[in-house]
């Protein structure tokens, strides 16, 4: 089983015809709303994988706090541990340009409650059997708190290093599998993209942990402690590219938890990425197993 330790957002997007600059006022087109998050992504990726999936995270008292939740409470993601704050539901306010690159800012809301006690009381269940997968839209202590249970309990821990925080280089070596984009991993290790190779071995010689980079178009890398792999995109043209990290994040967790290979779950789930980039929006594109099972052969 898969738990989900993280975020639940109501996403607001506005599409536009470019990005705007600092101080800038752009023209924009239409407007929705939809669940989001990156945790609540994650929960729905992995559920739409075939994995089964605990979402622990906190919502607010109010109205949006049912849009939130709609989709994982329709596809079936286990909501037991979702806690009621005296705060309101995070809201994520998105704008999308008409080549598919976004800006998002994040008003945390609920999930700024989330703390340490929260993973103490959510992860009680978790076995050596299990997969824990966080991101970092929740307060710090109560992700690491998560990933110190994790490590307790023997289950494997997978941690998303978006959006990227001055102590997460600290908190990543605490995961068994890191998975950050290109931008976040020169970050995490203070070295530009050209020395990408390099420096991802270098993280792993130093930490002794599974690191995953995401590169777009170009798929995804990754180095063990056993070696070295490297998975091809499904070639599209993105409508969105919103909710292609956290579509990719999920379905890895997902096959991992299925018992697949490293290599195997990557491969997935950078046809995953790929398939989310094709509708709008971060849950709703979200593609069903079926659909990655289509491009892949079986």
């Amino acid at each position: 089983m898969i738990t989900v330790f993280g975020s639940t957002n109501l996403d607001q997007v506005g599409t536009v015809t470019r990005l705007p600059k600092p101080g800038e006022t752009v023209a924009g087109g239409t407007f929705s709303m939809a669940p989001g998050g990156k945790g609540a992504n994650q929960a729905l990726a992995a559920r739409r994988a075939g994995a089964e999936v605990r979402h622990v995270s906190a919502v607010g008292d109010d109205a949006f706090a049912d849009m939130a939740l709609e989709l994982l409470k329709n596809g079936g993601v286990d909501l037991s541990h979702m806690r009621k704050a005296e705060a309101a539901t995070g809201i994520a306010m998105i704008f999308v340009d008409a080549e598919g690159e976004n800006v998002i800012a994040i008003l945390p809301g609920a999930n700024g409650t989330v703390s340490a006690e929260d993973a103490e009381k959510g992860l009680t269940h978790l076995t050596p059997r299990d997969t824990l997968l966080l991101q970092q839209e929740v307060p710090q202590a109560a992700t690491r708190r998560a990933l110190e249970i994790a490590r307790e309990k023997g289950a494997r821990s997978v941690l998303n290093t978006a959006p990227f925080l001055p102590d997460t280089a600290k908190l990543a070596s605490l995961a068994d599998i890191v998975v950050a984009n290109e931008t976040e991993f020169s970050l995490l290790t203070g070295r530009p993209i050209e020395q990408l190779d390099a420096a991802m071995q270098d993280w792993v010689n130093q930490t002794g942990r599974t690191i995953v980079v995401t590169l777009g178009a170009d798929g995804a890398r990754a180095r063990t402690p056993d070696g070295a792999l490297s998975v091809p995109a499904h070639r599209v043209k993105p409508v969105d590219t919103v909710g292609a990290g956290d579509t990719f994040c999920g379905y890895l967790a997902a096959a991992l938890d299925a018992g697949h290979n490293l290599e195997t779950a990557m491969r997935r789930a950078a046809v995953a990425g790929s398939l989310a980039c094709l509708n709008p929006g971060a849950q709703p594109a979200i593609p069903m197993k079926g659909d990655v099972d289509g491009v892949i052969g079986h």
